[in-house]
């Protein structure tokens, strides 16, 4: 069951932003995140804003969802048409599962992003993809249409771990959907992979890095499994047929995978993603955690524009509705506050391998970074150069420094 909408000052019909968010837009990057909320099946952990054939119901459909996206892209132009970005930096199609539109819609979708606002030359272009939704030919058609990284949900090489999320795929095939889009022409490829699943064994993890390394992809992105209200994990976990994560296997596992990956040559460039090299680092995540602007296309899509944050209506009918009546999708906004601002921009840039500068905190929040060095939570040589860079350990407790560093 998808999650709960967080609430807002209504969007104009219209979809128009204040002035003051207009005035430079782009100015620290420009993406667009394009949702796609269609699943073959719904996984038992998956709170994500995305729906089954049985539950999508009437008014809304995959065979016409690339023509609304892109109804909602001749909005946003309309809205940016005075100040529009200089460029698009990255594109990034998340799910659900985007490639169970079919390729030639992907196509379509990035092709109305360069007409609006055009790509840059070298800009960044994910989709995600299950790796039983991708083919050869889909992943060379993809390619052949400017997309130049694809990120994958492998999850686990166990097939015990696989079942207890409700994952579709057999064990191997994310690795040999690696390999396919690699020979397709994808020079960069993520590997998702959950960590401290019930029933997860420390061998289960580490014969899932050893695939990943195998496959020769160039990102590996690692999480702690998240037990979400509303899903069909968390009511077993309640009936007593799972035990709850703990955390301190999900710290072991963080640890088995830094090791093993850092052995592999990767380096992690965010507590949860490693990259080979820097040219194999997400951008468009980069985006976001350094506070760029970007639109996000599609139901339950969060936007931000020179500090302005909204969110689309979550339901695909809805979302068509609003978009036939020339309305914006746009449920509500909001205008960040100065302190709401710096309280994002500390914890999303602390959890970055480039660290924080001291400079952007008070004076509270400098005593505290001495506390975290103090601890060893933050590196000494990262803290004389004026940033805040978290230690391996500092990782593990990269809340609770955020925390030290906050009022």
């Amino acid at each position: 069951m998808p999650g709960v909408l967080p609430e807002g000052e209504p969007v104009p019909a219209d979809g128009s932003l204040p002035a003051t968010a207009t005035r430079a837009v782009g100015a620290r990057g420009f993406g667009v995140y394009v949702h796609v909320p269609f699943c073959a099946s719904r996984c038992g952990y998956c709170d994500f804003n995305t729906y089954t054939a049985d539950e999508l119901g009437g008014g809304a459909s995959r065979e016409g969802y690339a023509d609304t996206v892109l109804a909602e892209l001749a909005l946003a132009a309309r809205v940016l048409g005075d100040a529009p970005p200089p460029r698009v930096d990255t594109v990034f199609v998340g799910g659900g599962t985007p490639t169970l539109l079919p390729a030639d819609d992907l196509a379509r979708i990035l092709d109305g992003i360069d007409r609006a606002w055009g790509l840059a030359a070298d800009a960044e272009v994910t989709t995600e993809a299950n790796p039983e939704s991708v083919t050869p030919e889909s992943l060379k058609t993809l390619r052949a249409a400017g997309y130049t990284r694809i990120s994958l949900g492998m999850q686990s090489a166990a097939p015990g771990v696989l079942a207890i999320l409700d994952r579709r795929h057999r064990a191997g095939r994310a690795t040999e959907a690696a390999r396919e889009a690699r020979d397709a022409g994808f020079d960069h490829v993520n590997l998702d992979l959950i960590y401290g699943t019930p029933g997860e064994s420390a061998d289960d993890f580490a014969a899932s890095l050893a695939q990943v390394v195998a496959a020769g992809v160039d990102h590996v992105s690692a999480y702690a499994l998240i037990v979400e209200d509303g899903t069909r994990l968390a009511a077993r976990m309640r009936r007593g047929e799972l035990p709850y994560p703990s955390d301190d296997v999900a710290a072991d596992r963080y640890l088995a995978a830094e090791s093993a990956l850092d052995a592999a040559g990767f380096s992690w460039y965010e507590v949860s993603n490693w990259a080979r090299t820097p040219a194999g680092r997400c951008r468009h995540n980069l985006l976001y955690w350094n506070g760029g602007d970007w639109w996000g296309l599609g139901p339950g899509a969060h936007s931000h524009v020179g500090g302005v944050r909204w969110w689309n209506v979550k339901h695909p009918a809805a979302y068509a509705k609003r978009l036939t009546a020339g309305e914006s999708p746009g449920l509500a906004r909001e205008v960040l506050t100065p302190d709401e601002a710096h309280t994002e921009d500390v914890m999303l840039r602390l959890r970055l391998a480039s660290g924080l500068p001291l400079a952007v905190l008070d004076d509270a929040g400098r005593a505290g970074a001495r506390r975290a060095l103090a601890d060893g939570l933050l590196d000494p040589a990262g803290h004389a150069e004026g940033r805040a860079v978290l230690t391996l350990r500092g990782r593990l407790l990269a809340d609770a420094v955020v925390r030290d560093l906050l009022p």
